[in-house]
């Protein structure tokens, strides 16, 4: 079938195979560019989140830049004859097709990360396959978590803390800048939220696996986030996803105590802004990327996730002495939170309307990662020609 995206309000409800396989190799040839220092590498990595975005370009870089053996966890859907798999479903078999052409050891379990089940399969798998793990990311992003033990499906909002917040925004549907007003918090939103994207399922995580003795001796592990600078700070620092992301450093710092006699080694990892699945559905963030894009792009410091991730790796998670920040967390968001690039945004952030929109924005970049997070409008890829859904991996 002849595969075009469908856009519905933020999401793209279908995904390209052979677009996704390109990204991936995209991605796979950019890492293996790099004049990456093995003096410290990962061996066995488990990827928690492995199939889009950041996580994806952790797997990639551990099995590409380090040679490392990965395990994924993701939650995708397979395709059928009719329907196209999810982005994820055919990042995850491109993943698998090249680490096979290469020779590198590469499993993935379908299913959801938060449950206690997949946690037990990846453990068993652990043993069976891999003895112990040495490195472990957590990159889920989800709008709900069932917590395994009560049952209870928790749901998390996108709401301000303690009072209501009125800002400008862009809506993709009807290409329109206008104030949206987002009202504050109830006490039980805020305690959902951090139940979903707090740091509660990477500590059951990490108990699990190191009550089951599959984590190696001096095994780092990190969950990724999103801090943000002024702009955004009413709905991510001063917000329910604050709260959220505050309850990760929480987790890190019990992590450490804990684990003390493994010498594990847990901190949070703040990335900068890029369009993703879950940025897209955010108010404010479409028009703050939109013109960070522009300001990033002119100075020429503009990163996608791979080259985050690449740096990431280098520059904290395997450098002998790492920069962090007063909270212990390594800071990669440097590139976008800098006064010298904050202040060039804000001065666009105040001047932005509806008529200047797409002047002073990159929107068109925008709106080209977006799609390219579902396998289109890649470079290299003819979208004329029928291809079949069906992948596998």
């Amino acid at each position: 079938m002849v595969i075009k995206p469908k856009i519905r309000g933020f999401i793209c409800t279908n995904a390209h195979p052979d677009g996704c396989e390109q990204s991936v190799e995209n991605q796979i040839q950019y890492i293996q560019n790099q004049n990456i220092d093995k003096a410290m590498t990962p061996k066995n990595v488990l990827v928690i989140g492995c199939s889009t975005g950041y996580g994806l370009a952790s797997r990639i870089t551990a099995a590409y830049g380090y040679g490392a053996k990965t395990l994924g966890i993701c939650f995708e859907k397979s395709p059928t004859e009719k329907r196209t798999g999810t982005a994820g479903f055919y990042n995850t078999a491109a993943f698998h097709k090249f680490a096979k052409e290469g020779d590198l050891y590469a499993e993935t379990i379908n299913g959801d990360a938060f449950s206690d089940e997949i946690k037990t399969q990846t453990i068993d798998k652990i043993k069976e396959e891999l003895g112990q793990v040495d490195l472990v990311i957590y990159s889920l992003a989800s709008p709900r978590r069932t917590d395994p033990e009560s049952g209870t499906t928790y749901k998390s909002t996108l709401k301000p803390v303690g009072q209501a917040y009125t800002t400008k925004t862009y809506d993709t549907d009807k290409d329109l800048v206008h104030e949206v007003t987002l009202e504050p918090a109830s006490d039980e939103e805020i305690s959902d939220t951090v139940k979903v994207m707090g740091g509660e399922d990477w500590q059951r995580w990490i108990d699990q696996l190191a009550r089951a003795g599959v984590l190696a001796k001096g095994c780092k592990t990190t969950a990724y986030t999103y801090i943000g600078k002024k702009l955004t700070w009413p709905i991510y620092g001063q917000a329910t996803i604050g709260k959220a992301k505050e309850d990760l450093d929480r987790a890190a710092s019990e992590l450490n105590t804990a684990y003390s006699p493994l010498d594990i080694e847990a901190r949070v990892s703040s990335l900068k802004a890029l369009v993703t699945q879950a940025s897209s559905a955010i108010p404010v963030m479409p028009l703050y990327i939109s013109l960070m894009y522009q300001v990033m792009k002119d100075d020429g410091s503009h990163q996608g996730c791979i080259e985050q991730i690449s740096g990431l790796f280098q520059d904290k998670l395997y450098n002998p002495a790492p920069e962090v920040d007063e909270m212990q967390r390594f800071r990669m968001d440097g590139v976008e939170t800098n006064e010298k690039t904050q202040e060039q945004i804000r001065v666009l952030w105040q001047q932005v309307t509806q008529e200047n929109f797409h002047e002073l924005s990159d929107y068109e970049g925008y709106h080209r990662d977006f799609l390219n997070l579902f396998g289109f409008d890649i470079d290299g890829v003819d979208y004329e020609v029928g291809v079949s859904p069906i992948r596998h991996w």
